[in-house]
């Protein structure tokens, strides 16, 4: 069964589909929704779950959410976050494990750290998440907002990682290659790329190793 990886905005809003599930991650951008250029099409399949890692605006926007909810829709999301957020709201924390329609989620840390690349310290430890999502037999491997932590070392078996490679409130390009050579993804899918040539980041990790770097725009999907 294939699984579709869409990508809806510049920061890390992304539908995954298959067959009888659409989830979303991040439904959020940085200033006016009609600005982004996010097909709105691909917002028709409403969602069965919507992962959110937290709640700057660019990866939590209230009206991307309305538009693409629908009554059922589970939302999960840090606790911190409860009050923004009416319905079916699941709140989680790092380390959880949850199993939900069929799908695996373990919920892992995102933070920045003292010794990372990021410029500006603002995502704490323990406030905000990443996802490892498992449905039909691959797991997809969000990271939100963070730098390379050591909590990376321990995950196994990920066939597609979306990472930030930015550096301002996340790794930059060389501390998220050393993450995707820990990490050893089949496939990596760069995010949260604004001031970086993507480009850069796909040669470097090519050339040591084997892991296929996939560069999406605002409306691309990959399958898998």
């Amino acid at each position: 069964m294939v699984i579709s990886i869409t990508k809806l905005s510049a920061s890390s809003w992304f539908k995954i589909k298959t067959d009888d599930t659409i989830l979303y991650i991040d439904p959020g951008y940085i200033g006016d929704f009609k600005a982004q250029e996010i097909p709105e099409s691909e917002l028709e399949e409403k969602a069965d779950i919507i992962f959110i890692t937290h709640f700057h605006m660019d990866h939590f926007q209230p009206e991307a959410l309305d538009k693409i909810r629908k009554e059922e829709t589970i939302i999960i999301a840090p606790q911190n976050g409860a009050d923004k957020i009416e319905g079916n709201f699941k709140a989680v924390k790092p380390e959880e494990e949850l199993n939900i329609k069929n799908i695996k989620i373990n919920v892992v840390n995102a933070y920045n750290t003292p010794e990372g690349h990021s410029t500006k310290k603002f995502h704490h430890k323990g406030e905000w998440v990443g996802y490892l999502i498992t449905l039909n037999g691959k797991t997809i491997y969000h990271a939100g907002d963070t730098d390379f932590i050591p909590e990376m070392k321990e995950f196994r078996n990920i066939n597609v990682a979306l990472l930030p490679i930015g550096g301002t409130f996340t790794m930059d390009i060389p501390e998220a290659v050393e993450a995707v050579l820990t990490i050893k993804p089949e496939v990596i899918i760069p995010m949260h790329m604004k001031d970086v040539d993507p480009e850069e980041f796909k040669k470097i990790v090519e050339e040591k190793s084997d892991i296929k770097v996939i560069l999406l725009k605002i409306g691309e999907k990959y399958e898998l």
